[in-house]
């Protein structure tokens, strides 16, 4: 799936230390998969910091191999689920973070939404009613990743159409340890993300993620040879 994400700076980096806390789905990256939606949202914060705003671009893959190493929530629809879950994450008295998914996905709670949440929690209008409406509400779509691990399932691509490119983290390394080793795509990443190394790599403390895939895949191989 290509999915967007809207910002007012070029993106060629995720730091989730930067994510605001307190969204839809909690502190995290998100994308969506309508890109109109990321090019309004792009326009917007861009007018906040007078720029133009820019859309990045991802590929991502929900394969059963991602499904294996990441634990995920899909909302299919605005429901009395998603409606507890997005309450309980912006809730800013709750502790930080609200949940323990590395990936959600589900619909947004726009302006409108969010001002009809504020009124339901302020007891103005009944959850039934709330729910009601939501019914007739435009078709949103969001994915938020929300840790370092959801992070190795997405390939970075900057730009849209011929100025794209991607930043592939993963697959650098895969593909030399198929080329080192003489082994298939599916023992190579079988490697990596079972690797003491893929392990601290995924843990913001150890920096690992600051470092470039020649310098983890160094470290891969010397875990290898031990």
């Amino acid at each position: 799936m290509e999915v967007y994400h809207g910002s007012y700076t070029k993106i060629d980096r995720i730091d989730l230390s930067k994510c605001r806390p307190n969204r839809d789905f909690g502190r995290g990256f998100y994308v969506t998969k309508y890109l109109h939606h990321a090019e309004k949202w792009s326009k917007v914060v861009g007018k906040k910091h007078q720029t133009d705003g820019i859309v990045t671009s991802f590929t991502y893959v929900e394969s059963a191999f991602v499904q294996s190493i990441c634990k995920i929530k899909h909302f299919e629809e605005y429901n009395e689920e998603w409606l507890d879950f997005v309450v309980l994450n912006r809730d800013v008295n709750n502790p930080q973070p609200a949940h323990d998914y590395d990936i959600v996905e589900g619909p947004v709670a726009d302006d409108k939404v969010q001002n009809r949440i504020d009124d339901f929690l302020s007891g103005k209008i009944t959850k039934s009613d709330f729910l009601e409406e939501l019914k007739y509400h435009e078709t949103t779509h969001q994915i938020c990743f929300c840790t370092l691990n959801s992070l190795q399932t997405i390939n970075l691509q900057i730009g849209i159409g011929k100025n794209r490119y991607e930043v592939d983290f993963s697959e650098s390394i895969i593909e030399n340890l198929m080329l080192d080793n003489k082994i298939d795509e599916e023992k190579a990443t079988a490697i990596l993300f079972s690797s003491n190394t893929f392990a601290q790599l995924s843990d913001e403390t150890t920096g690992f993620y600051k470092k470039s895939w020649e310098e983890v895949y160094e470290l891969l191989k010397k875990e290898m040879e031990n």
